[in-house]
């Protein structure tokens, strides 16, 4: 060995998403970002002075959920299309 080291994933796909703020979120595991997102859109504080947070969270991970299932669903279609190839 020669000291260097190597990385290397296998059959990883990186898919990005712009949030509501612009920011980009690299995705490499569909199904299980999804299940997270479909998750936390449900959350809220039992305090009622959060209310105005938890709006603005519920927004931006329905936002989130959305367009995960789009990419989910372009996958999904991309994957039938070459299966009938």
């Amino acid at each position: 060995m020669d000291g260097r080291i190597f990385t290397a994933s296998i059959n990883s796909i990186v898919m990005k998403v712009k949030d509501l703020n612009g920011c980009e979120i690299k995705v490499t595991n569909l199904d299980e970002a999804i299940r997270i997102t479909a998750e936390y859109k449900e959350y809220e504080h039992i305090n009622e002075g959060f209310s105005e947070l938890d709006k603005r969270l519920n927004r931006y991970w329905t936002d989130m959920h959305e367009k995960l299932l789009k990419l989910k669903s372009k996958q999904d279609e991309q994957s039938r299309q070459s299966n009938r190839v």
